[in-house]
């Protein structure tokens, strides 16, 4: 039974609540959370400072010992560089940046003279293009103070997690609602299961629940081509029989409308595949907070994806929870 993509005339009062809703949350608890994002980043620059005897010494060796040091050194030019800038700039392979700057590792197949050569082609790069206005030790090569490096880190670290500012956000939005579903669970007497306890949607126990759980889904409609995908809450209701689904329930937040709907393809494919394991019976529910239009929504219903407000939590009853 539908509970809430059926009746779209009640969309436009829920878009404006689960707005306001959001902007209050973001007023009061986003700086909160990008302070201490900067905080972490700026003792973390401060470290790779230090790894590269302040930005004096970009080595191959440096380079190869700490990878993960290479967001660091791209903010701390001028202009800052973004990855495919550095590419380009220095010649060297884009999965070698890619892999030391998110992973903070070196790809393990590459060869040793390669590998020698792109990253001494990286920190030359970085050495010339360094921020001395930031870095005022550098040209006229004194001594910084402890004063000066750590305004230089502040620096580059607000750099850091501006570039990532979104992202900031979204987890500790994401963080607040799997809260809300725990506790909202929780009192009602749900158990909480931990990855080793849910090794199977299936076979966990009614009355319990397991956040971001891999799920075995399948690619077609045979089953010959399978994939483990992640749900944010996989959640088994207190009166179902033993065999029954579980619901699966995808937590999604945004900040503005912009890009909600680049993103509803991802949660399509997601209930296709869970389907397709599970037939079409397998719920396959959003739980939204923040931005999410009409649009958005007309393009869920049509899929058959029903949701859940986050200012409005208590419709997962209507799902049988």
């Amino acid at each position: 039974m539908a509970v809430n993509m059926d009746k779209p005339q009640r969309w436009k009062a829920d878009i404006a609540e689960s707005v306001d809703a959001f902007n209050r949350w973001f007023i009061v608890y986003a700086p909160a959370a990008f302070r201490e994002q900067r905080r972490q980043a700026t003792a973390d620059v401060e470290d790779a400072m230090a790894k590269t005897s302040n930005l004096t010494a970009i080595g191959t060796d440096i380079l190869a010992t700490h990878p993960s040091i290479l967001p660091t050194l791209r903010m701390a030019t001028c202009p800052p560089l973004a990855r495919d800038r550095l590419v380009g700039l220095a010649g060297v392979s884009k999965n070698l940046v890619m892999k030391m700057d998110e992973e903070g590792l070196l790809p393990p197949r590459m060869r040793a003279n390669e590998l020698q050569v792109h990253l001494s082609r990286i920190g030359g790069i970085i050495g010339q293009l360094v921020d001395v206005d930031i870095c005022p030790w550098i040209p006229d090569g004194h001594t910084p103070t402890k004063e000066e490096i750590h305004r230089a880190a502040t620096v580059i670290a607000d750099r850091l997690c501006g570039a990532v500012a979104n992202p900031i956000i979204r987890n500790a939005q994401e963080k607040r609602q799997l809260g809300s579903i725990q506790a909202w669970l929780e009192e009602r007497g749900y158990r909480a299961l931990s990855a080793e306890e849910a090794k199977d949607a299936v076979d966990m126990a009614p009355g319990t629940f397991c956040f971001r759980m891999n799920v075995e889904a399948w690619m077609d409609d045979h089953g010959v081509n399978t994939v483990n995908i992640p749900v944010d809450a996989v959640i088994k209701g207190l009166t179902s029989k033993p065999d029954a689904l579980p619901l699966f329930v995808e937590a999604k937040s945004a900040g503005d409308f912009t890009n909600v709907n680049k993103r509803r393809k991802e949660e399509a494919a997601k209930a296709q595949q869970l389907r397709r394991r599970y037939g079409q019976q397998a719920r396959f529910v959003l739980f939204l907070g923040g931005y999410f239009d009409s649009g958005y929504l007309g393009y869920e219903a049509a899929e058959s994806i029903d949701w859940v407000w986050e200012h409005r939590i208590d419709d997962f009853a209507e799902f049988g929870l």
